[in-house]
């Protein structure tokens, strides 16, 4: 059954929509990268699937049930300011934790802090850093047994080795339990190599949805005369160019024109592509 699917969903906050039109059916047991700028509409949509936000308009559904305003107790949320009880211990959190949920699993929150090195279990939150508070919220979201996990910036507060202990984590998460886990992030480092995956939304709606290989696969680089980018077939989704040469990101390109050269965009050059595209798009309305 499909973990999260999105029927024309939007959200608006006075005259601003946040999140707009967005239709998407995300896949089971995978690892989704959640892309897009600053203000794209990330963290409004994971705040909608995860039931804390209505939508303004459309539906959104987890495992085929309508959201009504509240959390599934299938899902776990780990939100970016890593709502904490401050002023208790590590160890009371997780037993304040099997009080507020019907489906709880302390061992697994250990289990989890163990894996973590540099938590105390006897600090009170307020005394760790912010890198410890974020392992904690992740430990503790994990103690929900979810089968859909939203991780909104999960990875931001970490030094590289916590960053690649928690990752570890997330894809053992994923290949022993079978959850599907949707995590945003500004560093596509950080998504390079885990994300089967991705989910682009710009201006608040979804640009690019599908399996990674797939997507890019769909798409070319091409660099050539820019005199001459006539001759060459695809949709153009951004460019870049000098006095003598173009650099074309195209999408269902034909063959590339003699004297072009083509490749297979990676992740990083196709992300910045379709955000370059939307600061041009967004300046040329501003010109307008």
């Amino acid at each position: 059954m499909t973990p999260l699917t999105a029927t024309a969903v939007g959200k608006r906050y006075r005259t601003r929509w946040a999140v707009r039109d967005c239709s998407f059916s995300l896949p089971e047991g995978k690892v989704v990268a959640l892309l897009g700028a600053n203000g794209a509409g990330k963290s409004t949509l994971l705040r909608m699937a995860a039931g804390l936000v209505r939508p303004t308009t459309g539906e959104l559904s987890v495992f085929g049930t309508p959201l009504r305003g509240r959390i599934h107790p299938d899902v776990s949320f780990l939100a970016q300011n890593r709502p904490l009880y401050r002023d208790l211990t590590v160890r009371e959190l997780v037993r304040v934790g099997a009080a507020m949920n019907d489906r709880w699993s302390a061992d697994r929150v250990r289990e989890v802090l163990a894996l973590q090195a540099g938590v105390d279990h006897d600090a009170k939150v307020r005394t760790l850093s912010a890198g410890s508070v974020t392992q904690v919220a992740i430990a503790m979201a994990l103690g929900r047994l979810p089968r859909l996990l939203l991780l909104d910036e999960p990875l931001a507060d970490l030094d590289p080795l916590a960053r690649e202990e928690t990752l570890r984590i997330i894809m053992a998460e994923v290949a022993d339990r079978g959850t599907t886990v949707v995590m945003s992030s500004h560093v596509l480092a950080d998504l390079r190599e885990v994300c089967d995956h991705m989910l682009l939304v710009d201006e608040g709606r979804v640009q690019v949805d599908g399996d990674v290989e797939e997507v890019l696969a769909r798409h070319r680089v091409l660099v050539g005369p820019v005199t001459d980018e006539s001759t060459v077939e695809g949709e153009l989704v951004s460019a870049t160019r000098t006095q003598r040469q173009s650099t074309l990101l195209l999408k269902d390109a034909g063959p590339a024109p003699e004297g072009w050269a083509g490749a297979e965009p990676d992740l990083d050059s196709l992300v910045m592509g379709y955000l370059r595209a939307s600061r041009e798009r967004r300046a040329s309305a501003q010109r307008g």
